[in-house]
């Protein structure tokens, strides 16, 4: 089974002399952070403080960390637990090491009796479904099975009791609780709200997508192809998904939401048994958290946001992790509060602040329940029932794009992420094979957001709108289509331009006229523009708001005031 390695040879405990002239260099809140968790202490008694000095403390960490060119900092997840972002001056990738209970006090040694005594009230522990009832249970078994009490002369003690000392008791509870209940050695990983992706690609350490670190090296490792396949098969019992030869592939859902698809065995991967879990989204960025990322800018922002308010058809496109799906859910605070929208994805990922909001997600059967499948296409004609108003696809990859696009048809308003690298790729894959939408159809899509990951002159990534573009139509004799570039970022000075000023066909043929705008009065439609991206950058540079729930609360309360 997988097992935590730290990045470093642990040192001989301080003693308590050493410890106190350690605390006094910590900060007030890591010096805090260490009274409430002993565990910690123990953690920095052991550390090479003298080879990468005291680290940092933060109870959030923010975005603005990932500018730091030397990483050693601490901060709080979930579950009072933390996690130490370790230095790595030779590697490429920093180390990411869960701090637990059982992090440095050491009780393998006794998990296995624990266990075997554990198994007498197997079948109680598992008739109880009940998440906190079970752990309530469990801890009363712990105190069963263990005792602090040491032997006495007379021999009175009860003999079959396990005699561990109050630290190794705490790391017992921990553990059987995080085994028992939680994903095991993998649990600390989803309780990290920083963490986006969880990867373990066969024998040797997982590795984690961060959301301020980028790439990182979990302490968490895998010896040989054994440990990988046993926690594989274990991984598949839990979910509920048993991963056999005959089925070696599983995707299924998490109880918090994330996604997890596991391969099982050499037979289909050359390097084994591996494993991906997408984590479960929390709040989304909102669109003013990104324009502080320079990702757009505040009159991109005010121009989508006419554009939406209006429910035009609007695809974000680009490659693998550019960021499609953040910018698609913070756009949707842009759309009319009182819609009522439909979400079908089969990763739940796309979150709408609406409160009349349908979310359905693709079901998969696995080995003899293929007959159970309800794809995208299913749902999306089930959508079409529900009289929604925004339709969000949260990928469409094949057949269902003609449904989408039937949808546009029929005056619903449609959303959704497709991979393509730019505008003319995105017309040729929809009119290409196997997707095949008549090119007619195609000028139904009325707006295009090209998002990707660059390189930034200085060396850094970043993600950028590198394009808004407007579908204008198709010309059946030359078979060719028209759109427009309304915004382009120009990479040599990391700066937005609005090429699409006093020339947009949207604002002008479409938003002017659904706002009242008469022909002669259209170039007016600019001016809205500018206004909402003035009132966009005071929300967020005098106000100081950010919250992606408290900027949809914002502009709801504008609208009803007929302020936008």
């Amino acid at each position: 089974m997988a097992r935590s390695v730290l990045p470093f040879v642990p040192g001989p405990a301080l003693s308590q002399s050493d410890w106190q002239q350690l605390r006094a260099r910590l900060s007030p809140e890591l010096q805090q952070a260490c009274d409430q968790s002993p565990f910690l202490v123990e953690y920095l008694k052991v550390l090479p403080i003298d080879e990468i000095g005291v680290p940092d403390y933060y109870e959030k960490p923010s975005r603005g960390l990932s500018g730091l060119d030397y990483r050693n900092l601490i901060y709080a997840i979930k579950d009072g637990l933390y996690v130490h972002i370790y230095p790595d001056p030779v590697g490429t990738r920093d180390h990411h090491v869960s701090i637990e209970p059982s992090t440095v006090v050491q009780i393998d040694p006794y998990m296995p009796q624990v266990d075997q005594k554990l198994v007498a009230w197997a079948e109680e522990i598992g008739r109880i479904e009940d998440r906190e009832e079970k752990q309530a249970f469990l801890l009363q078994l712990i105190d069963l099975v263990c005792t602090t009490e040491r032997p006495i002369a007379n021999g009175k003690r009860k003999p079959d009791k396990i005699v561990v000392t109050p630290q190794e008791l705490e790391a017992v509870r921990y553990r059987v609780i995080r085994d028992k209940i939680g994903l095991g050695v993998l649990q600390p990983l989803l309780l990290d709200p920083n963490i986006e992706d969880i990867s373990c690609s066969g024998v040797g350490h997982i590795f984690i997508e961060h959301k301020i670190f980028k790439s990182v090296q979990s302490s968490i490792v895998f010896i040989d192809h054994d440990d990988v396949d046993e926690f594989a098969v274990w991984l598949g019992e839990w979910i509920k998904h048993p991963v056999t030869v005959r089925n070696p592939l599983v995707d299924a859902v998490l109880p918090d939401g994330s996604r997890i698809n596991i391969v099982y065995g050499r037979e289909i991967s050359k390097r084994g048994s591996n494993f991906t879990i997408r984590k479960a989204p929390g709040t989304p960025l909102s669109v003013l958290e990104l324009i502080d990322f320079n990702t757009l800018n505040y009159t991109m922002a005010a121009y989508l946001s006419l554009m939406l308010e209006a429910g035009l058809n609007t695809f974000v496109v680009g490659a693998t992790a550019s960021g499609k799906t953040t910018l698609l859910n913070a756009i949707t605070t842009f759309i009319r509060p009182e819609a009522k929208i439909v979400t079908i994805e089969d990763t739940p990922e796309v979150q709408v602040p609406h409160q009349n909001w349908v979310q359905e997600s693709t079901r998969h059967g696995g080995g003899d329940q293929k007959g159970s499948d309800v794809g995208m296409f299913e749902l999306l004609k089930a959508a079409l029932r529900q009289r929604p108003e925004m339709i969000i696809v949260g990928e469409i990859r094949s057949v269902e794009a003609v449904v989408a696009f039937q949808a546009m048809q029929t005056g619903h308003g449609v959303m959704s992420t497709f991979h393509a690298a730019t505008v003319e790729k995105l017309i040729q894959r929809l009119t290409g094979d196997p997707i095949n939408i008549p090119k007619t159809y195609i000028d139904n899509l009325n707006l295009v957001i090209i998002q990707q990951a660059v390189r930034l002159a200085n060396g850094k990534g970043a993600r950028r709108v590198l394009s808004i573009n407007e579908i204008i139509g198709y010309d059946p004799v030359s078979e060719s289509f028209s759109f427009l570039e309304a915004f382009r970022w120009n990479p040599a000075t990391d700066v937005f331009e609005f090429p699409g000023y006093m020339n947009s066909y949207l604002l002008e043929q479409i938003i002017a006229v659904k706002r009242g705008i008469p022909p002669h009065k259209r170039k007016a439609v600019y001016e809205e523009v500018k206004r909402r991206a003035i009132i966009l950058e005071k929300l967020h540079k005098e106000k100081g708001v950010r919250d992606y729930h408290e900027l949809f609360q914002i502009l709801t309360e504008a609208r009803k005031q007929n302020l936008l």
